[in-house]
This record gives C-alpha cells, sequence and structure tokens, in this order.
C-alpha cells in the first residue's frame, strides 16, 4: 500500500513540475514577444529618422529685393610719389635717390603727415642700354622708388603734391579716395535697403492674400563708390616742379548703393 501511495504522490510531483514548465515557457514566450515588439518599433523610429536627415523642411516663402542708398564724403586719400633716377653707376644712382626720398620724406612729417601713413610700395634697381647698329651697351643704372602715402587732411594734398615736384620727385599720381572707416556708410545703406525690402514684401502679401512670417534667408551685394577726382591737368604739371607748385585736388564725394535679397516665410 505505502509504494502505491509514493507512486501516487510522485505522479502528481510530475503534473505539478509540467505545469510549472508550461508557465515558466509561456512568459517567457510573452517576454520574446514584447521585446520583438520593442526592437521593430526601434528599429521603424530610426529608419524614420535617417530618412529625414538632412531633407529641408518645406516652406512657403516668397523672396524680395530691396536698395539702399547712402552718401558718402571720403575723408582719406592714397597717393603713390616716387623717383625713376638714372646715373652711370649704381651707386651715384641710388645715393641722388636716397637724397630726394629723405627730403620728401622730412616734409611730409612737416605737413602732418605720421611715419606709419607713409610705405614704400616699389624699390628697384634696373640696367640701362642703349642699342647702337644692332650692339646693344650699358648706359648707366636706374634707382626706382616709390612711396605710398595717406593722407588723412585732404586739405593738404596739393601742398604735398607740389612739395614732391619741387623736392625731386618724378613719379606723382595715383591719387584714390576713400573712408577710412567704410562701414558705418555700408549700415547706413543697409538698413534703408532692408526697409525697401520689407516695404515691398507687405505691399506683395497683401495682393496675394498671404501673411509674413519670420525671415528666414538674407544676402546682400554693394557698389563701391568711385570718387571723383577733379584738378586740372596744369596744376599736376605745376606738380612736377613748375613754379606754382600746389595743385587743387577736390575728393568730390560718391554714392554707395547696396542691395538686400530677403527671403520671408507666409502662410
Amino acid at each position: 500500500m505505502s509504494e502505491i501511495r509514493n507512486d501516487a504522490v510522485s505522479a502528481k510531483q510530475d503534473h505539478c513540475a509540467s505545469r510549472g514548465g508550461k508557465a515558466i515557457v509561456t512568459v517567457a514566450c510573452l517576454l520574446m514577444a514584447i521585446v520583438a515588439v520593442w526592437v521593430g518599433l526601434k528599429a521603424r523610429n530610426a529608419a524614420r529618422e535617417y530618412r529625414f536627415i538632412g531633407v529641408p523642411i518645406e516652406r512657403n516663402t516668397i523672396t524680395v529685393s530691396g536698395e539702399g542708398r547712402a552718401t558718402s564724403i571720403p575723408d582719406i586719400a592714397q597717393i603713390e610719389i616716387g623717383t625713376a633716377i638714372e646715373r652711370g653707376t649704381v651707386a651715384e644712382a641710388q645715393g641722388e635717390n636716397t637724397r630726394i626720398m629723405n627730403s620728401i620724406d622730412v616734409k611730409l612729417r612737416e605737413l602732418g603727415v605720421d611715419k606709419a601713413d607713409v610705405q614704400t610700395s616699389n624699390y628697384s634697381i634696373s640696367p640701362m642700354y642703349d642699342w647702337n647698329e644692332g650692339r646693344q651697351s650699358l648706359r648707366g643704372y636706374q634707382v626706382a622708388q616709390s612711396l605710398r602715402v595717406k593722407v588723412r587732411n585732404l586739405d593738404s594734398i596739393g601742398e604735398i603734391l607740389g612739395a614732391a615736384g619741387e623736392l625731386g620727385a618724378n613719379q606723382v599720381g595715383g591719387i584714390e579716395f576713400t573712408l577710412d572707416e567704410p562701414e558705418s556708410v555700408r549700415q547706413e545703406a543697409r538698413v534703408e535697403a532692408l526697409k525697401n525690402a520689407k516695404s515691398k514684401a507687405e505691399a506683395l502679401s497683401e495682393v496675394v492674400g498671404v501673411k509674413l512670417r519670420r525671415v528666414v534667408s538674407f544676402s546682400e551685394s554693394a557698389y563701391e563708390p568711385l570718387y571723383n577726382i577733379q584738378y586740372a591737368a596744369r596744376d599736376m604739371v605745376l606738380g612736377m616742379g613748375g613754379s606754382e607748385s600746389a595743385p587743387t585736388v577736390q575728393p568730390g564725394s560718391a554714392e554707395y548703393v547696396l542691395t538686400a535679397n530677403v527671403t520671408y516665410e507666409i502662410e
């Protein structure tokens, strides 16, 4: 009887173990299914993110251009002053060039030009030749030197040109007028251009029945002014050593023009 009872207990334990194993398998399968769904969702989201990376957001926009102008009067001038001295030897040509350029440098200081505003832009020594019946013979040597001078007191330009000629400079010219700080003029023109562009965009939005939102892009281009250099040819000749050696030079004025291209988002 005891053996029969033991067999019954063992059978019951096996049945319980079998039911417990099935439950574990069921839970494991459920967890695997959940993990599979989670991995699938992650993969789908990653694929969507990858598909949209680098793809620009579509917006409804309009682009208009505006023009701004600002009148500017130059406040500095750039002048080229130089010599081209020819002598029989290099030493002789260099000596004469040095004498002239040193005297010009001293005169520039006297006329209020700062040393930092004077720069040597060229210095060269070249042999000079004559041709006679197809044969070349050395005539001498030429020493050439040029100074780039920034003049901040525009009223002194004529006096500087005249003094340069009197002191022996034979290469004077290249006068350029400009602004020492041009950004203020650019900003003035830029503001006017943006106002003009906004006015055009508002008028266009009313016509087509849309609302302007924010600015999504902006670019600009500018026309750099060329100043009128007014002087008489006679004055420039006198500036090369004539009796009246102070030519009259007027810088004039110019208009700075800036075009702004503005893109607005609309709805």
